[in-house]
């Protein structure tokens, strides 16, 4: 199992904007086989940072996914959203893996 954390820098004028986006990527991850955790949009302290966070069963998983996702309609029609309503700033992601007792 691999967790996809994803650190966002969005202009907070658009912060309705990036919640649009947000949603439409929760349905797509699950589209492709994995549980988004879902998106955390700014509530106190900084308020041009947001997270999301998904698990795919395997890096390979995630691999297929991201090469899926580029010849797909929906997610090209998200990430053209992101890019005219230019909501977001930057991000980076990192991948973790879960420690259970």
């Amino acid at each position: 199992m691999v967790t996809c954390y994803l650190r966002y820098v969005i202009d907070p004028s658009r912060l309705k904007e990036f919640e649009a986006y947000g949603k439409m990527w929760i349905a797509l991850v699950e589209k492709f086989g994995g549980t988004h955790h879902g998106y955390f949009l700014p509530s106190e302290g900084a308020n041009n940072i947001a997270l999301a966070l998904f698990t795919f069963p395997s890096l390979a998983e995630y691999e297929r996914y991201r090469q899926q996702s580029m010849a797909d309609a929906q997610c090209q029609a998200a990430f053209k959203y992101a890019e005219d309503t230019r909501c977001i700033l930057s991000y980076e992601r990192s991948f973790f893996r879960p420690v259970f007792d």
